[in-house]
C-alpha cells in the first residue's frame, strides 16, 4: 500500500517559481516510477512529467518542456516537481500517481496509487 500527499500549490503570479511535493508512505516507493498529471476546470487529466524509479529516466509533455523539472529523493520518500516560468495556462490541480513497475508511463491508466491534489494557480 502507498499513500502519496502533494504539497507547495498557492497562487502565483505569472513568471514565478514554485516548487511541489509528494510525499509517499510504504516500502515499494523506490521500486515504483511515479509521475504528475494535472487537471484545469472543464479540462481531462492530463500528463505533465514522469520519472523512473532511480531516478535516471524522465519524461516531458511538450507544454512544459523546459519549464519544468520532475525528481525524486528515494531516501527521503519524496517526489517533486520544479516549475518555473510559470503561465496562466498552468492553472489547474496537480496531482501525483505512483506506478507498480520501476518504468515511467504517460498514460494515466498505468498508474495505480494517487494523491488528492495540490491547487496551483498562476495570475496573469
Amino acid at each position: 500500500q502507498v499513500q502519496l500527499v502533494e504539497s507547495g500549490g498557492r497562487l502565483v503570479q505569472a513568471g514565478d517559481s514554485l516548487r511541489l511535493s509528494c510525499a509517499a508512505s510504504g516500502r515499494t516507493f523506490s521500486s515504483a516510477a511515479m509521475g504528475w498529471f494535472r487537471q484545469a476546470p472543464g479540462k481531462e487529466r492530463e500528463f505533465v512529467a514522469a520519472i523512473s524509479s532511480g531516478g535516471g529516466t524522465t519524461r516531458y509533455a511538450d507544454s512544459v518542456k523546459g519549464r519544468l523539472t520532475i525528481s525524486r529523493d528515494n531516501t527521503k520518500n519524496t517526489m517533486y516537481l520544479q516549475m518555473n516560468s510559470l503561465k496562466p495556462e498552468d492553472t489547474a490541480v496537480y496531482y501525483c500517481a505512483a506506478r507498480l513497475q520501476p518504468t515511467l508511463w504517460v498514460g494515466p491508466e498505468g498508474y495505480y496509487y494517487w494523491g488528492q491534489g495540490t491547487q496551483v494557480t498562476v495570475s496573469s
